[in-house]
């Protein structure tokens, strides 16, 4: 039965889509069955795997909002034990079409029920926003992971997404948990990246992964040849990092082991 971690951070450009397209393929590296699932409407989870979105016939639009079967929408990647459910710009009008469906909160975990028996791990990546389609997200999911950059401003907008897991964890999904933060962007030459990590380590403890992701350029430009990390440079250091970070979930099931 699949653990569904959704990853999840309102903010954007920290790493979010980054972690969910290179802990799936971390994970799949591991022999796990894994489904990456986009929620994100710029799709750039779908292309990041190499997925040609202007080609695609069925995106988790058509599933969520029309009744498609998701296993008719889901595609094969590069790595046998990755699949992923695409998403393109349709799904921007899910949120506004959700608004008066039954249920709507729950629409994504409906989706997902029947697919659990079939994957070790479900990833969903989420919206910049804590609109309808990532309140969906975190009712499917078992566990919340929140991508965090090492900037100033960092724990503002944690303690936003803390609130809003507490509230879904009371009104839709009373078994939710935080799975743990995943320091991203990390420069170990920048004073400020340092005190971010003290910071965040010193009010979250063990809620805190130990592994951090480094600032890598090789990393920057996976996406733009549509492969995961571990794919375009097994011998980079952001490579190892989202090795490393698969390692502690599945050693674990998360930062707090």
């Amino acid at each position: 039965m699949a653990r569904i971690i959704c990853i999840a951070n309102q903010k954007g450009g920290v790493g979010k889509t980054t972690t969910a397209v290179n802990l799936a393929a971390s994970l799949a590296a591991a022999e796990k069955r894994v489904l990456l699932v986009d929620m994100d409407p710029q799709g750039n989870a779908s292309s990041g795997v190499g997925i040609e979105k202007g080609a695609l016939k069925g995106s988790i639009y058509d599933a969520l909002i029309n009744g498609e079967n998701p296993e008719a929408i889901m595609h094969p990647t590069e790595l046998g034990a990755l699949f992923i459910l695409p998403a393109t710009t349709d799904l921007a009008g899910a949120e506004l079409e959700l608004i008066d469906m039954p249920e709507r909160e729950g629409q994504l975990k409906k989706l997902l029920h029947g697919l659990r028996g079939s994957f070790d791990y479900i990833l969903i990546d989420c919206p910049p926003s804590l609109g309808l389609l990532t309140i969906n997200a975190m009712t499917a999911a078992d566990r919340v992971l929140v991508p965090l950059q090492c900037e100033f401003y960092a724990m503002e907008g944690l303690s936003q997404i803390v609130r809003t897991i507490q509230l879904v964890q009371k009104g839709l999904n009373p078994g939710l948990r935080i799975d743990g933060i995943v320091l991203t962007m990390y420069d170990g030459r920048n004073n400020l990246s340092r005190q971010v990590e003290e910071e965040v380590r010193a009010h979250f403890g063990q809620q805190v992964f130990k592994t951090v992701i480094p600032r890598n350029v090789r990393l920057s430009e996976a996406p733009s040849h549509g492969r995961p990390i571990i794919l375009y440079d097994i011998a980079s250091r952001g490579a190892a990092a989202y090795l490393d970070l698969a390692a502690e979930i599945m050693g674990g099931g998360g930062a707090n082991g």
